[in-house]
């Protein structure tokens, strides 16, 4: 083997293991100074609008997409019992509509489900041995699936006081008698900054969380 092809395979070892010790670096801070997941979404307070009573609806010209504010008139239901005004009841944007005008509805039947867009946040769950080195107030990173070439500012607001299994509908059953630890996770709740309207309720979203 010539000289110079030594040299150069020398080289290259050393720039790998420099790239070696980078990398590992980079994930060793990362996981020191931050507690990060994927398991997130973009939430926000959602409100139903309901039937009064039963009855014909009129007067209903709403349709998703458009921002209603409380206690607005949304339409009218005409049945035995005279006529009932529908109203919002908190100020949101229409993101379902689930009825027709001249339609016959039921008392109390889901007419739509607004969402306040103003104030959306990430609803997100946290693997139960990075709890403890998390707290609320703690500034967070934020990356959402629908916007992602933006980086989003946001804070740790809330941490949960149960985990997540403990609100399964089929919370799971050992019938063989053996153990088998399963992680389990914990859910948070984190303000996001001024979002762009590309970012809607449901959409996956990246966290990152200072620790402090």
């Amino acid at each position: 083997m010539g000289r110079g092809r030594l040299v150069l395979l020398n080289l290259i070892g050393i720039l790998v293991i420099f790239a070696l010790i980078a990398v590992g670096g980079y994930y060793y801070y990362q996981n020191t100074n931050y507690v990060q997941t994927d398991d997130a979404r973009v939430a926000g307070d959602m409100t139903a609008i309901v039937a009064p009573a039963a009855g014909r609806l009129s007067g209903w010209n709403v349709s998703e997409g458009d921002v209603v504010k409380n206690d607005a008139n949304l339409g009218k239901i005409s049945g035995a019992d005279g006529t009932g005004t529908i109203k919002a009841t908190s100020d949101g944007t229409i993101v379902r509509e689930q009825v027709n005008n001249n339609q016959m509805v039921q008392a109390g039947q889901v007419l739509a489900q607004t969402i306040d867009m103003k104030n959306l946040y990430i609803t997100a769950n946290i693997e139960e041995g990075e709890i403890q080195d998390i707290e609320e107030g703690d500034s967070v990173d934020i990356t959402v699936e629908g916007d992602p070439d933006t980086t989003y500012e946001g804070t740790l607001e809330k941490i949960g006081y149960a985990t997540n299994s403990m609100f399964s509908l089929m919370p799971q059953q050992n019938a063989s008698g053996n153990y088998t630890e399963v992680t389990q996770t914990v859910p948070v709740r984190i303000s996001i900054k001024a979002p762009s309207d590309k970012v809607l309720p449901g959409m996956n979203a990246d966290v990152r969380i200072s620790v402090k």
